[in-house]
């Protein structure tokens, strides 16, 4: 099914121009330039996603988003800002965001991006992913988690740094391992969690909030 979206940003040239990036691989139900514009829109149109820009002069993504859900919309959100700030990444998600990529995303990825989030993934580039697992490091997972139980402590280790978006070499530095050991490490770590990708790594341990 492909996704229906709403596209709200204050520049008409940026709006435009994702809407022309999207075209064929999504449905656009519209397109708003105000929080006030954006909340009619989601209430009327009731789209699967919305495209959310995180900076607007009359209050930005975070009233879209309060605002939308206390009119009780079912989209999802997905920020898509300039801004790689760790503040409006927190202040976003903690606001009920999805996700969060930045603007220099490809058209075929922000599609991607759009496809997971509509499927109920969450979604950030590495760096952004690790911004909201330090932010949420007071939730731990659950200790009846089995999945988390599989995982050797160095296992969760090297998981942890992956998730914070730490190439295999700078974990390697980091605990004072080979590079083919942490390998080792994330082949374990995939074959146990049943996941097929780094990507998926990285998604998991988000979703659990799992961090040092």
């Amino acid at each position: 099914m492909t996704p229906r979206v709403v596209i709200v940003d204050d520049h008409e040239l940026f709006r435009a121009g994702v809407r022309a990036g999207l075209e064929g691989l999504v449905e656009i139900a519209g397109t708003a330039a105000t929080v006030d514009e954006a909340v009619d829109l989601i209430t009327a149109e009731q789209p699967d996603v919305v495209l959310l820009d995180v900076h607007m002069p009359d209050g930005g993504g975070v009233a879209v988003l309060r605002r939308a859900a206390a009119a009780g919309t079912s989209a999802r959100f997905l920020a898509l800002s300039v801004s790689d700030a760790a503040e409006d990444v927190i202040a976003t998600i903690r606001a009920g965001a999805r996700g969060y990529v930045t603007k220099s995303i490809s058209p075929e990825e922000l599609a991607e991006a759009i496809r997971r989030v509509h499927e109920g993934d969450a979604v950030f580039s590495p760096r952004l992913a690790g911004f909201v697992l330090d932010a949420f490091a007071g939730a731990r997972p659950a200790a009846s988690d089995a999945e988390l139980d599989q995982l050797t402590a160095r296992e969760q280790e090297v998981l942890r740094h992956l998730a914070r978006g730490y190439m295999y070499k700078e974990i390697a530095l980091r605990l004072q391992i080979s590079v083919k050991t942490v390998e080792a490490h994330v082949s374990s770590v995939l074959r146990k969690l049943q996941l097929s990708s780094r990507h998926e790594l990285s998604r998991w341990a988000a979703e659990r909030r799992l961090v040092d």
